[in-house]
């Protein structure tokens, strides 16, 4: 009794330490929150908080931005005293108050933070220039610099979660969930400027020897910038190439007005060391061209006619104030190498509203389903078992919000494939308890041997499919990460469930009096059918299969097959209000001068609507998307998503995908050479390659194509199929070890008819949860759940036709070392073998 107390203890801290991390699940209002935290209300912060709502019941999405405008220039120090830092107390009245507000937003969100795919926004994968530095400490200084810098910068758009982090040595990933299209506009902007300054000298005799055509070694043609439209001649500079000072000792910068000329310019304050720094410029060179470079283009050069002692400089060009403001803000946060965008997404909001709508869809039907199953055929133990699948998801969501991770779509179909997956531990155990009290064991008994006999099974089957998981989150990439993130949880919290919380339900009530036995259904049993005989053909079969799809694949689609993770390009989706050809849209496309390989109407089952696709070449897909726009205006285009990715991003990725497969499948081969013997191994790979490649196959020849979440899908398979393979090698090691009478292929037909119930079960309620997934799913997780969908029929198929077929050819018919000596029972309908005479 005293053990049941500590493990039901411990299930309640498990179980109220997952409510504790999930609450508050949703975003509350942020002007509520910034009212309720407030230390003193006066009139003064009532009249900000009245005017805070006016504005955010014209747009209700951005609340942040009504605070900010509303607060002005109140300082919010005195209502928020305990929010700041000392270090925070001596910013600018600004920045002080910019703190406060997403200290409180970030309170106010929700702790189910949804990716970018659910809740709308953008994500830029940006690479930094580093060639200008020479060390590897200059470069990692680089690197975090930028980080900052771009996040002083991206805090001005009043995102609650940014998620801005370096990616390797040189990249950086920048997410902004829930921009309205405008603001995705100026954020590329903000963040394409890399407002790396400089101040170059320029040539003395630049105008000599540019008529003469002369360049000299370390300087460059710069033409200074003009504003579209100007009718000046542009001016041609010859610039030096190494800068006398750069942008990283400015202090301030702001627009201004030219007293002289009534034109915007940009004022520059130069910290103590910059400003030392220029007057020796000025000085030096007095009397000749100063250039000013913003990031590779020329705004001005004139000449020090002076020295300037003051700390102080001028940026003038032929720009508006508007353009003279956005300079200034990022002059403020300088950045001491350039940035270049490398990979961009983009999602509508109400596509990820319909995301997680259907994503809710296909999990609820996917765990109802499961659930009316298991009380159908076991009864009262389905209902523990049901039970533990909702502890299972509370754990889940839970452990994504205490380690901060974001819920993706793909992470959701991980929560739904985990449904359908974390049954396979119950239905091992209650399977196992059914043959021990058909051997005669009292129901104690039973289920002490049936816990027991299948730990060893479900440790096995999920340590196999966690090398997947975790291979997919370090080596997996945006949304692909998320389901290994998600899979990973689900695996250790269906674990825990199946082990730890049904047990302790059963043997509480035992212990009461309340459970004297379980009902099961016995659909299935023991039957006596000869897999092996049927096995050569099928291996035949299947192989031929799976060239015929390759070939189809490889010689006849080519590239094609490869969508723009693997490929490089951009991936446009529109919503539309009049259906168009798809063959006048090539044709629209092809007028306007623009290429694209890629034309499909993606229809979604569960809401009937429909999405336009469209493959083009990389940054190609806006102009594809105003040529469609001015050629079919009837047909009310609207983009809902942009995926634009670099040729250097898809070599990366295609690397990171294969390394991800080829690890996984030397992780399982290792543990499975560890736990049974090596030709086990090699039939479990075998059978892992057989469903890869068979996945693979029909997606080829239904004309679907390979993206990260089909990569996530594979990965997967390896999982699931592992798992079952498991599950038979674990039953023939089990009757191997115990002695049977009968030959190696008599044992592994009876092993394998052994574990059939178990098989077509599990088998049965993944495939229910991923059906739903396929049919409610929606989007890019449609792919993926039929991807899923073949991969789960082959795991099944090829736990027995490939895995142990090789197992027993790799034999050659005989018991392998690790088999006693058969000296137990005689396998159930087969004759003992005759004494020889």
């Amino acid at each position: 009794m005293r053990q049941l107390k500590w493990k039901f203890l411990l299930v309640v801290f498990v179980v109220a330490w997952a409510l504790y991390e999930m609450y508050p699940p949703t975003p509350r209002d942020l002007i509520q929150t910034f009212e309720k935290k407030a230390e003193i209300i006066d009139t003064n912060l009532t009249a900000i908080i009245q005017k805070a709502q006016q504005l955010a019941q014209n747009n209700p999405n951005r609340e942040y931005q009504a605070l900010l405008q509303a607060v002005g220039t109140n300082d919010l120090t005195r209502y928020f005293p305990n929010l700041l830092t000392e270090d925070e107390r001596s910013l600018p009245l600004k920045d002080r108050n910019r703190i406060i507000l997403q200290k409180i937003q970030r309170e106010a969100a929700g702790r189910i933070k949804l990716g970018l795919d659910l809740q709308g926004g953008i994500s830029f994968l940006v690479s930094i220039d580093t060639n200008r530095l020479a060390t590897i400490s200059d470069k990692q200084s680089a690197l975090q610099q930028a980080v900052e810098v771009l996040r002083r910068r991206i805090d001005r758009f009043g995102v609650a979660e940014p998620i801005i982090q370096p990616v390797g040595q040189s990249r950086i990933l920048i997410q902004l969930p829930g921009l309205s299209e405008a603001d995705k506009e100026t954020a590329r902007e903000q963040i394409q400027r890399a407002a790396y300054l400089e101040f170059r000298l320029v040539h003395p005799e630049s105008v000599k020897l540019l008529e003469e055509g002369i360049i000299e070694p370390g300087y460059e043609v710069l033409t200074m910038r003009q504003r579209p439209g100007s009718k000046r001649p542009p001016e041609r500079l010859l610039v030096a190439k190494d800068p006398l000072l750069t942008g990283k000792y400015v202090k301030h910068a702001f627009a201004d007005i030219d007293p002289m000329n009534g034109r915007p310019i940009v004022r520059l304050e130069f910290n103590s060391e910059g400003a030392r720094l220029f007057a020796d410029i000025t000085r030096k060179y007095q009397g000749q061209r100063l250039a000013i470079v913003l990031d590779g283009e020329l705004y001005s050069a004139p000449v020090i006619r002076e020295p300037i002692l003051g700390g102080q400089a001028v940026i003038s060009g032929d720009f508006t104030m508007k353009e003279a403001i956005e300079l200034a803000n990022v002059l403020q946060n300088p950045l001491e190498a350039p940035l270049r965008i490398e990979e961009e997404r983009s999602v509508d909001p109400t596509l990820g509203r319909d995301s997680i709508r259907s994503g809710i869809w296909a999990a609820v039907l996917g765990l109802l389903s499961v659930s009316v199953f298991m009380v159908f055929y076991y009864f009262f133990g389905g209902l523990v078992a049901d039970l533990a699948l909702f502890l299972n998801l509370v754990l889940i969501v839970g452990a994504l919000c205490a380690f901060e991770a974001t819920l993706t779509l793909p992470g959701i179909a991980g929560i739904v494939l985990t449904i359908g997956m974390a049954v396979d531990a119950n239905v091992l155990i209650f399977e196992r308890i059914r043959e021990e009290l058909k051997a005669g064991k009292s129901f104690r008994g039973a289920l002490e041997a049936g816990y027991s006999k299948a730990f060893g099974t479900i440790l096995d089957a999920n340590v196999t499919t966690l090398i997947a998981g975790i291979i997919l989150i370090f080596k997996g990439v945006g949304p692909v990460k998320g389901f290994g993130v998600t899979l990973t949880i689900g695996i250790c919290a269906s674990m825990f469930t199946a082990l730890v919380v049904t047990r302790l339900i059963f043997e509480f009530m035992i212990q009461r009096g309340w459970l004297k036995r379980l009902r099961f259904q016995d659909w299935i049993g023991t039957p006596r059918i000869d897999f092996i005989q049927w096995g050569r053909v099928l291996f035949i079969f299947s192989w031929v299969l799976i060239t015929a799809g390759w070939i189809w694949g490889v010689f006849f689609r080519g590239s094609d097959v490869l969508g723009v993770d693997f490929r490089g390009g951009d991936q446009l989706g529109l919503r539309f209000e009049q259906k168009v050809d798809v063959g006048a849209i090539r044709k629209a496309i092809e007028d306007a001068g623009l290429p694209v390989s890629r034309i499909q109407y993606q229809k979604e089952l569960a809401t009937g609507q429909e999405i336009l696709t469209i493959i083009t070449e990389f940054g190609q897909g806006k102009k594809v998307e105003e040529a469609l726009k001015q050629k079919f205006p009837e047909a009310g285009f609207t983009r809902v998503s942009l995926d634009e990715v670099g040729p250097t991003i898809t070599g990366e990725i295609q690397v990171a995908a294969a390394v991800s497969l080829l690890l996984a499948i030397f992780g399982i081969l290792i543990y499975v050479a560890f736990r049974y013997e090596f030709s086990f191994a090699i039939g479990a790979i075998l059978a892992l390659v057989h469903d890869v490649l068979m996945a693979l196959s029909i997606l080829f020849l239904v004309g679907g194509i390979i993206d990260s979440t089909i990569v996530a899908a594979l990965l997967a398979i390896l999982g699931y199929s592992v798992n079952d393979t498991i599950v038979v090698f674990d039953r023939i090691r089990e009757n191997l070890k115990l002695g049977l009478r009968g030959t190696f292929r008599e044992i592994m037909n009876y092993s394998i008819n052994q574990t059939l119930s178990r098989t077509l079960i599990t088998s049965g309620t993944t495939l229910l949860t991923d059906l739903c997934l396929y049919i409610f799913g929606g989007g890019a997780i449609k792919d993926f759940a039929f991807v899923l969908l073949v991969g789960i029929i082959a795991g099944t198929y090829s736990s027995i036709y490939i895995a142990s077929l090789m197992v027993l050819w790799w034999h050659k018919g005989e018991r392998p070392k690790m088999a006693a000596a058969p000296t137990g029972a005689t396998i159930p309908g087969t004759e003992p073998a005759k004494a020889s005479v």
